[in-house]
């Protein structure tokens, strides 16, 4: 049988050069020096990435792309992995560059919060006048909520938040240089060492309490995360700690919810509280490091952070400690979401996972982990010290326990309050902000912050605590509490929350990254496509992948339901 044969042509010469470099952006030796500079003996670990990428953008103002291409290589990760994590959380801020000549971003920037409560407070107004009266070195930004409610309206010149701002003491930091925040008066170690700190902690290292009284004086208290889901504290400790070891654990303090604040409060005034809650929660289940997720907009805390942590490493309570490490976020109010937050630890994008599985089975770097909010472990020492029976004797109506309220709007008193847990908005307002502003009538309130959805005055006796607004649509979360009176509307209120929604969704899923965008565009117009909304809010609760999504809904939901009047409609059956 006869085969063809299919002669070998020598290939003709191209006019093709070879590469002598690998394709992308080519490693600029001082942009390289300087990142090395910086960087100085850190570890060069990926899950660092992002307190790297904090360094350069301090030192520079910026983040420019020679930087970001010099830190790829330093940290032996690919340039679009790091561009990506970069471009993600909103206070880094990137620009390109060439080898040449680099622009940049203005060296000052001021940031207006226009939130809910600075907005009512006057921040719209605060924003154009500032964007008028500042110089061409200074940028001018609006921003999100940055966990300063009571004090509204608020601005940050850099990292120096300035509280009830006004147009001239904005200009009065700027030109003085005031452009970092100094912490105020709070219990030191040495203060809280006096004062009986450490000493239960002692107790428990050293066998004078066991893991399972510890866990079953938390279970029979009712303590429940006080981050917004609520989930019960000593149930979380005792599932942790049948997962096989090694486990980890992660404290949130990214508290992002407009209307929030209670943490920065706690922490401002005695860290060392929650520190002790935090080392006795690491022992009871076992945990080799513990991570600190603090976010970006509370510098002050970040100091306090960083010096008493410092001050517990250099003269421990008990010995060993767990390892600490305190984590800074960038401005990503997704990173509230536990699992969220667990990827911006681990130096990505903060984008919420799939579950199950859930943290407290595959957590941070795949291992079991103990996710808690701050607060929660804030009361562990009072519980265990005073006995669960007295956390559980406060409360009002049937329900258990103290809830710290973060009251704002148009009440005189805003701030934290410690109150019952059961406790009605009207009595909140009546007993502890003592009553509304001058001028002003209780109109609406917000019971959860931004997701927590929108109720009218008239519905003003409902016990404030976990599963108690649920069948009214809303839920109370972080127990952010926005009051709004008779010059306000919900459907001004429902817009700014819908707009928030729409920039911080992290665009993972399409419901919630088109749905947000979709809903505002629909209640921007004079007169809303109730059957569109209807449809458009059952989507993003079925389908969107975390809570942010499936509760953005809320605010437009109940207006629609319990401010049918502002519409143009007739009131709901409710």
């Amino acid at each position: 049988m006869e085969q063809k044969v299919i002669p070998i042509v020598a290939a003709a010469p191209t006019r093709e050069r070879k590469r002598r470099h690998p394709k992308g952006r080519r490693v600029d030796p001082a942009a390289l020096a300087e990142v090395r500079a910086l960087l100085g003996d850190a570890p060069r670990r990926r899950d660092l990435l992002i307190e790297h990428l904090h360094r350069i953008n301090d030192r520079y103002g910026q983040l420019g792309t020679r930087h970001l291409a010099a830190l790829a290589q330093e940290l032996g990760m690919a340039q679009a992995e790091v561009f990506e994590v970069a471009s993600f959380y909103h206070h880094f801020d990137v620009v390109r560059d060439d080898d040449r000549s680099e622009s940049g971003v203005a060296p000052l920037t001021v940031r207006v919060c226009t939130s809910l409560s600075c907005e009512i407070a006057g921040a719209p107004s605060l924003l154009a006048r500032l964007q008028e009266i500042l110089g061409p070195d200074v940028r001018v930004l609006e921003a999100p909520c940055m966990g300063r409610c009571e004090q509204a309206p608020v601005a940050m010149v850099g990292q120096n938040p300035v509280s009830c701002a006004s147009p001239e003491a904005v200009r009065s930091a700027v030109e003085n240089g005031q452009t970092r925040e100094l912490p105020g008066s709070y219990t030191d170690y040495a203060t809280y060492l006096a004062q009986g700190g450490y000493r239960l902690l002692r107790e428990c290292v050293h066998g004078q309490r066991d893991v399972e009284s510890v866990i079953s004086a938390l279970e029979d208290s009712g303590l429940r995360g006080l981050g917004g889901a609520g989930f019960p504290a000593g149930r979380k400790w005792r599932a942790v700690r049948a997962e096989p070891g090694p486990r980890l654990m992660a404290v949130n303090i990214d508290e992002g919810e407009p209307g929030t604040f209670k943490d920065r409060y706690y922490l401002e005034r005695d860290p060392h509280r929650h520190l002790e809650g935090l080392l006795i929660a690491a022992w009871a289940i076992g945990a080799q490091t513990v991570y600190v997720y603090l976010r970006d907009e509370y510098p002050g805390c970040r100091a306090i952070l960083e010096k008493e942590l410092q001050r517990l490493r250099d003269d421990p309570p008990v010995s060993p400690l767990p390892a600490i490490e305190l984590r800074r976020g960038a401005g990503a109010y997704i990173c509230g979401e536990e699992s969220a937050m667990i990827e911006s630890i681990e130096g990505k994008r903060g984008m919420p996972r799939l579950r199950p599985p859930y943290v407290a089975q595959v957590g941070l770097f795949g291992r079991p982990t103990l996710e808690h909010n701050f607060e929660t472990l804030y009361w562990v020492r009072d519980i265990l010290e005073r006995g669960s029976d007295w956390f559980a004797s406060h409360g009002r109506r049937g329900r258990k326990g103290l809830r710290s309220f973060s009251v704002s709007g148009r009440v005189r008193k805003p701030g934290v309050h410690l109150a019952p847990a059961g406790i009605t908005i009207q009595e909140l307002i009546d007993e502890y902000c003592d009553g509304m502003q001058e001028g002003h009538e209780f109109y609406a309130y917000l019971p959860g912050g931004a997701s927590g959805g929108i109720l009218p005055a008239s519905m003003n006796d409902i016990p404030l605590d976990f599963d108690t607004l649920q069948p009214y649509g809303c839920f109370i979360g972080s127990a952010a509490v926005m009051v709004l009176s008779k010059h306000d509307s919900a459907i001004g209120a429902a817009r700014n929350l819908m707009r928030f929604f729409r920039d911080e969704s992290c665009g993972q899923c399409t419901p919630c990254r088109v749905g947000t965008a979709k809903a505002l565009e629909l209640i921007s117009k004079p007169h809303w496509d109730l059957a569109l909304l209807r449809d458009l809010s059952a989507v993003m609760r079925d389908a969107s992948i975390c809570g942010l999504g499936q509760a953005a809904p809320n605010p437009v939901d109940c207006v629609i339901k319990y401010f049918p009047h502002e519409l143009g409609l007739q009131e709901e059956s409710r």
